[in-house]
């Protein structure tokens, strides 16, 4: 088995949270109404969360904690206006509430908004990002072309990968990856002519690299064009496609968020279609919750475990999942503890969940990962520490390639066929 961790992790990047969605998925009842909600909070139980902390702020409206963890809570359902209202009377004392604001201006498209916010933390990375949105133009994101359109993708593995186009450019293939952002390779950040205006030094593979940030003038995927976007590159090492040739980068959650979003591996393509349209889909829906600006969390089983929040991860490489070795032995997988790897420094585990689903898609007998240690970007204590609250389960590769999933960032739902 070849693992192999890929994402990015900005060193002060926007990290956000959590909220309530509707969906079919109901959350666990709550024991005690008068539980700490940080304690529920931890636990994924997050309208239960938000309904202790306005009990908080009806007693003391002025209570700091509690308004920017309703601001947190609002983030992740893309609610802005409570997510506003709950972090700005906060963001000038409290760094991460800041940095959640700057990302709810973000997410809607509002760069300018987000400028002297990041600007105001004192961290490196945040003025850095703010730099690279000054160099923005007035409208970021600006999508032109058809309603829908369809990408084929030249093939799934070692992971799914499509063609686009940059800066009017030939079309070359990038991997679609929904635990990452939109980032080149420095030879294709050259070829385009890109120069950085910025620099942040971030975390690839457990390591500190120099991540570059600059202005992408153009970027087509079918029928559809985008303009004036941020995007990213770094040295380091790429993943080989099967032709031989290298990705000209990764297409990720910032990319796709911007649609309703498709990933139809039955039938070999991405489907992107504007804001506003109906999603084609509606049989199985869970919630959807957007953590900073890539983490995609939903509601999955892995093995004979309840239902828990669970990351999804295009962009493992040749494992449908990473799980922690305590919580593998708790729902029954199946661990080699004899065929260690040694990643980063950090012992993994060959390891096969019998079942794992996403609502009533079921994948069955799938080969992943359990890991000993705390790892920033991985299920357990590191990913629980970065997000504040417990994922039990990284899906990955190979188990999203049996379904077909629309990201719905509008409703925040996910929809699950297969």
């Amino acid at each position: 088995m070849t693992y192999h961790r890929r994402s990015i992790l900005k060193g002060a990047g926007l990290v956000a949270g959590a909220a309530v969605a509707g969906a079919a998925w109901t959350e666990p009842a709550t024991a005690a109404a008068a539980a700490d909600p940080d304690q529920l909070f931890r636990a994924g139980r997050f309208a239960a969360a938000d309904h202790a902390y306005a009990r908080l702020l009806r007693a003391d409206p002025g209570n700091a904690h509690a308004l920017a963890q309703r601001g947190y809570l609002a983030l992740l359902s893309n609610k802005y206006a409570d997510a506003e209202r709950f972090l700005t009377p906060v963001a000038a004392t409290d760094i991460r509430s800041a940095q959640r604001l700057a990302d709810c201006y973000v997410r809607q498209d509002q760069h300018a908004r987000a400028i002297p916010v990041l600007q105001s933390t004192g961290r490196p990375g945040d003025a850095a990002t703010a730099t690279q949105y000054v160099h923005l133009g007035p409208k970021p994101w600006q999508i032109t072309g058809a309603r829908r359109t369809r990408v084929p993708f030249l093939a799934l593995d070692p992971l799914p990968h499509l063609e686009a186009s940059i800066n009017g450019g030939p079309a070359k293939p990038f991997i679609v990856d929904t635990y990452g952002t939109l980032t080149l390779t420095p030879e294709t950040a050259a070829d385009a002519g890109l120069t950085a205006v910025s620099t942040v030094v971030a975390v690839a593979n457990n390591r500190p690299v120099t991540l570059y940030l600059g202005v992408l003038d153009s970027f087509r995927l079918g029928d559809i064009e985008i303009r004036n976007i941020p995007v990213a590159w770094v040295d380091g090492q790429q993943l080989d496609l099967p032709d031989g040739s290298t990705p000209a980068g990764v297409l990720g959650t910032t990319l796709l968020y911007h649609f309703l979003s498709t990933m139809d591996y039955a039938n070999g393509e991405l489907v992107l279609r504007r804001k506003g349209s109906r999603n084609p889909a509606g049989r199985n829906d869970l919630p959807l919750w957007l953590a900073g600006d890539h983490f995609a969390c939903t509601v999955g089983r892995l093995g004979s475990g309840d239902p828990h929040i669970v990351t999804l991860d295009s962009g493992g490489i040749a494992h449908g999942f990473e799980t922690t070795v305590e919580y593998a032995e708790q729902t029954g997988l199946t661990v080699d503890y004899s065929n260690p790897e040694q990643q980063n420094g950090v012992p993994v585990y060959p390891a096969v969940a019998g079942r794992m689903s996403l609502g009533h898609a079921v994948a069955r007998d799938i080969r992943g990962v359990a890991v000993s240690a705390v790892w920033p970007g991985l299920p357990g204590p590191g990913l629980a520490d970065l997000l504040g609250y417990d994922i039990k389960a990284n899906f990955t590769h190979e188990s999203l390639k049996q379904f077909a999933l629309t990201f719905d960032y509008s409703a925040m739902r996910l929809s699950v066929t297969g």
